[in-house]
């Protein structure tokens, strides 16, 4: 079990300063705040919901629940490991700066750098798939009262406009995201309880235990049930995402070397129980399934609700899960400026001068904020002509925020008994924990860049394997003609010519 071990430490900016870090950004976040902002990114209304009909399609109730479960342990391995690496480097710039301090000197600077650049496609792309979501139920609820149609033009139109939204709040000092964190767990923890609560208690009619947990559905066009369920794994997967926010935030939040690292496994564990419970509740309450698969709105969850609830409780329940839905997006692009403007304050995105500047008044990235956004949208596009393209998306999101996650780790243990721990450890467990993390997420960078639907087709086809490749390409080739020469290297003039304001020390 992880351990808090109590000691003698120096203040937050005083270990900064050890990193070769000055303290810029506004520490006003508690512990709680912390937690709250990874809770809400993983936002169980969110991606259980918005996953939940590739699910249904995707090897049925069967892998929804038990693939939940399975995937949940694994998870809370990946983030447990994540979770002692934060404790000794509690700073913004979370994955790569790690990776960084973690490896070998002359090899150090290309880990961080392949390493932040999968944190930053990851980052993106679960902004876009959380943001898209909730654009999809928004979209539902608005044809449902005002008959405004589940096209993907009008749910790319919703998208852009709640991207707008996230971006706009974003701007405001810190304490005002926190806040809104803060009351986006109790929405989400009380909306769980609510709408299960309602959907075990008005339906007339339910399933049975035995199709919960063991009825297995296979829409795909594939023939091996195996590869179905190993696929299907996605929705619950993508669902635990997010939850390096905690560390991205750390420059933020008192204590940070101690409430980083619990806010990252604290949110694991909730969304793990909370999740199960809202999953378990809506299988359960499934009046029709081809009826929900072929619903007018465009999203199953939403017909489920509406068939077992009826119309007008249906439609509030759908207004909590929207309410939810915005909450997890707000929080993602909190997380996603953070690692924007640590990334390009070391000089590694184009035009990184213009991202990592503050804004005077609210010290908050502001620049970084909009490229957030503006980004996750391009993601999203291909929707309008891809009816596979939300997976792909989700897809992309979790294999770039996994290998981020798990690089660290595998560094970590290379280290061995010559890492520095923080205050917050694994103590004897941290060798059999990360040998998990790092082998299960080998298993699923490969598993989600396999096809999805049979036959592929332009259509179907999961075009995740072509975005991690061009990422990769694209930072590779940078690396070779140039970042090489001048990424994390404080004696090159690129580092004081372009504004960059530090550079990581390995001390």
């Amino acid at each position: 079990m992880p351990l808090d071990i109590p000691s003698i430490a120096p203040s937050e900016e005083e270990r900064l300063a050890e990193l070769g870090i000055t303290q810029t950004l506004d520490r006003s976040m508690s512990g709680r705040q912390n937690f709250a902002v990874s809770f809400t990114i993983i936002s169980i209304l969110s991606g259980c919901l918005t996953m939940y009909a590739f699910g249904m399609n995707t090897g049925g109730p069967a892998v929804i629940m038990w693939g939940w479960v399975f995937v949940g342990l694994m998870t809370l391995f990946v983030a447990l490991a994540m979770a002692e690496v934060c404790s000794s480097y509690p700073t913004s710039a979370g994955l790569y700066f790690w990776a960084h301090k973690l490896a070998p000197v002359k090899s150090a600077p290309a880990w961080a750098w392949f390493t932040g650049w999968f944190n930053t496609l990851g980052q993106v792309a679960v902004t876009a798939g959380i943001d898209f979501g909730a654009a999809s139920f928004l979209n539902a609820y608005l044809n449902l009262q005002f008959g405004y149609a589940a096209t993907p033009a009008h749910t790319i139109t919703l998208f852009g406009i709640i991207l707008v939204l996230h971006a706009v709040m974003n701007t405001f000092r810190v304490r005002v995201v926190g806040f809104f964190n803060t009351v986006s767990v109790w929405w989400h923890l009380i909306g769980v309880v609510v709408i299960v609560g309602a959907l075990l208690i008005v339906p007339e009619k339910h399933q049975s235990p035995g199709f919960v947990f063991t009825e297995f559905v296979n829409n795909t066009g594939w023939g091996s049930a195996v590869y179905v369920g190993l696929i299907g794994l996605l929705m619950a997967q993508y669902t635990f995402t997010g939850y390096d926010a905690s560390a991205h935030m750390t420059e933020e939040t008192k204590n940070a070397s101690v409430e980083g690292p619990k806010g990252i496994v604290r949110s694991v564990l909730v969304s793990w129980a909370a999740g199960f419970v809202l999953l378990f509740g809506l299988t359960f309450a499934i009046q029709s399934y081809a009826g929900a698969l072929d619903s007018e709105t465009g999203v199953p969850p939403a017909q489920i609700l509406l068939d077992a609830l009826g119309e007008t409780l249906g439609s509030l329940m759908l207004l909590v899960v929207i309410g939810a839905q915005l909450f997890c997006g707000m929080a993602s692009v909190t997380a996603n400026s953070r690692m924007i403007y640590a990334f390009s304050r070391d000089g590694a995105l184009p035009l990184s001068t213009v991202w990592h500047k503050l804004h005077p008044g609210t010290r908050t990235p502001t620049n970084a904020v909009w490229l957030a956004a503006g980004a996750a949208f391009v993601l999203g596009l291909p929707y309008l002509f891809n009816t596979t393209a939300y997976a792909a998306v989700t897809s992309i999101a979790t294999i770039g925020l996994y290998i981020a996650y798990v690089a660290p780790t595998l560094l970590r243990l290379r280290q061995g008994e010559n890492f520095r721990r923080g205050p917050w450890h694994l103590g004897r467990w941290s060798k059999p924990i990360g040998i998990v993390a790092v082998g299960w997420v080998a298993v699923i960078t490969v598993l989600f860049m396999l096809p999805q639907s049979a036959p592929v087709s332009v259509e179907t086809f999961n075009y995740a394997p072509l975005a991690v490749l061009a990422v990769v390409a694209f930072a590779g080739i940078w690396w070779l003609v140039s970042a090489r020469k001048w990424f994390l290297n404080p004696n090159h003039p690129k580092n004081s010519s372009q504004g960059v304001d530090r550079v990581p020390q390995r001390v």
